[in-house]
């Protein structure tokens, strides 16, 4: 069934850009590592191929460019931002903003198509003879080729600054709207950044995984006009709740939404193979000592959970796919990557990475 933005409620359980056919080839993974390094990874061996220096600090955010011919990298210990070449990873550009008075946080960010321009929501600590100052969070322009902030503008006050800080962000082919996935869906004009729209969605209490913000994650199944994610649905009676798959339109705003079954506790993390046939969730239940974790595996040509499994929690992970579909990765604040196969969904094989990985998630360079 379709959902209008005049619809019923819903609220978001982890996102992944729509699926599109991709080569099966195995691509090399990098994902960022404590305290200044990308690690490129080879998706067949789970052996460390190359390290890359990070000049501007830690990784906190990895994202594609929309046709894939660059990865940006932002870094919080200088408040930087690198951009490397996919294919060969070599360093295009790096600048740092942070100066001896003033630091910059941010966590993320969206190129525009052109390369030219970068958004991100951030803050800023001006350091004074006698006092720190913090800024409010605002919504930002970085100009990529001058290196520094070129435009500022304050979340509205009744904006909840700590859901949108942490934001999933796209951006419209033609560069002129950005989307925010956060409590609700805001669409901003990149020019000024005015509220063109709201659509009334929301995250669900709290965080079963760490998902990363900004597009992290496997960012391979990409359409630059579709959203897809995993929704959770309350009817307006009982307030039951279910979960499903839905599509989000950039360009009409609407939903189309599928029911699936009841929502579990949380689930976040929605990965979908190559030809588009299945995904794979994880959900946890519970907390801390009685957390209990699964992986939840569907037929998106039924809709329907067709296997689950359990596997060890940890207290914080991410999750993945590779890029052919066949195996899943939990990886994240761990100095190791878990692979299951998408099959069976039990576990195949663990990965040493002799670094402990950052949460700025894993993109392919492909």
């Amino acid at each position: 069934m379709t959902h209008s933005r005049s619809g019923k409620s819903l609220r978001l359980a982890g996102l992944l850009l729509a699926a599109a056919p991709v080569a099966a080839s195995a691509a090399p993974i990098v994902m960022g590592t404590y305290p200044d390094k990308l690690f490129v990874v080879e998706e067949t061996t789970g052996k460390i191929a190359e390290h890359i220096k990070l000049d501007t600090g830690l990784p906190t955010s990895l994202r594609l460019s929309n046709d894939h011919k660059r990865i940006y990298v932002t870094t919080i210990t200088t408040g930087g931002i690198e951009v490397l070449d996919t294919a060969t990873r070599k360093v295009l550009n790096k600048f740092s903003l942070n100066t001896p008075t003033t630091k910059y946080r941010f966590t993320g960010g969206v190129p525009d198509p052109t390369g030219k321009y970068f958004y991100t929501i951030m803050m800023t600590i001006d350091k004074s003879v006698d006092r720190y100052k913090v800024s409010k969070w605002q919504y930002a322009t970085i100009d990529l080729t001058l290196k520094k902030v070129v435009k500022t503008v304050d979340l509205p006050d009744e904006d909840n600054a700590l859901n949108a800080a942490r934001a999933n962000m796209m951006i419209s082919p033609d560069g002129k709207l950005l989307y925010l996935f956060r409590d609700k869906v805001v669409i901003l004009n990149t020019s000024d950044f005015k509220v063109v729209d709201k659509i009334d969605m929301a995250k669900p209490e709290g965080a079963g995984l760490e998902n990363t913000s900004f597009g992290g994650g496997v960012e391979l199944l990409r359409n630059n006009d579709e959203y897809v994610s995993l929704f959770t649905a309350a009817d307006p009676y009982i307030h039951n709740k279910i979960f499903g798959i839905g599509r989000f339109k950039l360009a009409s705003k609407t939903f189309d939404f599928t029911p699936i079954g009841p929502a579990p506790y949380q689930m976040a993390g929605l990965q979908i193979t190559p030809d588009s046939k299945d995904g794979y969730t994880v959900t946890t239940q519970g907390t801390t000592g009685n957390k209990r974790c699964e992986i939840w595996h569907f037929d998106l040509g039924t809709n329907k959970v067709v296997d689950k499994a359990e596997f060890p929690c940890r207290s914080r992970f991410q999750f993945g796919m590779s890029s052919d579909g066949k195996k899943l990765y939990i990886y994240g604040a761990s100095y190791d990557i878990e692979v299951y196969d998408a099959k069976t969904l039990k576990w195949d094989k663990t990965w040493n990475l002799d670094a402990d990985a950052t949460m700025a998630g894993l993109v392919y360079a492909q």
